[in-house]
């Protein structure tokens, strides 16, 4: 039998493959799923169906691409009309090789989710694992948000359902295979467990716990943020991505080829660390970190663009083209050939935004003119406090609040560590706000430094 789990970094999506007798199934994969049928071929099996769970919001599916390279069919639930592959409805039954991988309609995450159940032939009746998607987490429930609007009581009423009527009377000994693991955008607070059982859950999981009406109200009170590259995902993941462009490693783009570029709209992206990019940085580029490309590039990019990859030294570019690709960002234009030195020497165009210590950041605040912005997640700002008197934007809705900051203030930005704040300074120069001093260490530092918090 062949039994593996694969991890998206940065997005913490799980995609799995599963086989027996020669045949193998792949589960919820990503874009770049060359991976999926070199596992296969070295356990002496192929790929004979893949199964979607749902349509995901917040990855690009890779079910037409392994489908491409394969030959395998896609199934994916019958509530939704997808543009390819093939519907899937309660109690359909496949075979791979002694294994039987039965469907079950669970809704509620999205009204076409299902759960896929994993028997072995000489035990049809004793479940060994379900592929649960976006329904139930270690730890945590999907999110039931993402639906029409005022269809959320709904939704949540049907997750209630799917849980407690198809899923847990599976059995205490059930390996529950989630599709995301902690830190993903699809729940709240996953555990950090690769994996886990449905008598865990019960007994570990809170929203388990809960009757309908209070899961309903729990599910319902529950806040997310919604990156808006999410609409781009629903509707490619529903009518089929084209096929991934060739070539492993992105094209170099000399200084004299940007500064043409410029004025074409080309998404210059800066991944280098705050403190280089607050040294100096091309005019309207964005500051976002390698390993922030996954949860942030939704928030501040867009798919008509080009983008150009700007660092120091051009290290390991391969995996920066793989996150923008899992996103959905094929027009990777290239990277900017020589690094930003060779901007530098070409002498492009540069500018600056500010940082400061904590300890000049606790000076700072006592001028009654500045403008305090706490760019952090809502949940962190309510758990572990904040700076007194500061206002708080979360940095992936800032240009959506953009003019409740203003313009004739210094601005000091904080937010967990200085990363997000090094994007918001990036994304409030862009929109005209210059006077902006990013706090480096962020609210951990001002916390360490024993400076109390706000109420």
């Amino acid at each position: 039998m062949l039994f593996e789990r694969f991890v998206s970094e940065g997005l913490a999506h799980f995609s799995y493959i599963i086989g027996s007798g020669g045949e193998a199934a792949v589960i919820d994969p990503r874009r770049d799923c060359a991976v999926y049928p070199d596992r296969a071929a070295e356990n002496g099996m192929k790929i004979t169906g893949i199964f979607e769970t749902h349509r995901n919001e917040d990855y690009a599916v890779g079910s037409g691409e392994l489908a491409a390279i394969c030959g395998a069919p896609v199934y994916h639930g019958a509530a939704l009309p997808f543009a390819y592959g093939t519907p899937v409805r309660d109690g359909d039954r496949f075979l791979f090789g002694d294994l039987v991988l039965t469907v079950r309609e669970t809704p509620g995450h999205t009204m076409e989710s299902i759960s896929v159940v994993v028997t072995d032939s000489a035990n049809p009746g004793l479940p060994s694992m379900v592929f649960s998607g976006d329904l139930l987490f270690a730890g945590d429930t999907g999110r039931t948000d993402l639906g029409r609007p005022g269809t959320a009581d709904a939704m949540a009423g049907a997750m209630y359902d799917s849980i407690h009527d198809r899923v847990l009377p599976l059995g205490d000994g059930t390996i529950v295979l989630p599709a995301h693991g902690a830190g993903s955008v699809c729940g709240g607070a996953i555990a950090d467990h690769p994996v886990t059982t449905i008598g865990f859950e019960r007994k570990a999981n809170p929203a388990l716990s809960l009757d309908r009406a209070a899961f309903i109200a729990h599910k319902t009170a529950g806040h997310h943020y919604r990156p808006p590259y999410f609409r781009a995902m629903e509707r490619f993941n529903r009518e089929g991505w084209p096929r991934l462009p060739p070539g492993p490693h992105p094209d170099p783009v000399t200084p004299a080829a940007l500064k043409d570029l410029l004025s074409t709209g080309v998404q210059v992206v800066d991944i280098r660390s705050p403190t280089a990019f607050a040294a100096g940085h091309i005019p309207g580029s964005i500051s976002l970190w390698r390993e922030g490309i996954p949860a942030f590039a939704g928030w501040v990019l867009n798919y008509d663009d080009g983008i150009v990859i700007v660092d120091d030294f051009n290290t390991n570019l391969d995996t920066v083209q793989r996150d923008l690709r899992r996103l959905g960002y094929d027009r990777l234009t290239g990277y900017l050939a020589g690094g930003f030195i060779a901007w530098a020497t070409y002498a492009g165009e540069i500018t600056h935004t500010g940082t400061c210590s904590v300890q000049e950041a606790a000076l700072l605040v006592k001028d009654p003119s500045l403008f305090v912005l706490d760019v952090r997640d809502i949940r962190n700002r309510e758990a572990f406090g904040h700076i007194e008197g500061s206002h708080h934007i979360y940095v992936g809705e800032l240009p959506q609040h953009i003019n409740e900051i203003p313009k004739d203030h210094p601005v000091l930005v904080y937010c967990d560590a200085g990363y997000k704040g090094s994007l918001a300074a990036g994304i409030l120069a862009r929109h005209g706000i210059t006077r902006v001093t990013n706090l480096l260490g962020g609210f951990a530092a001002w916390k360490k430094a024993g400076y109390p918090p706000g109420k």
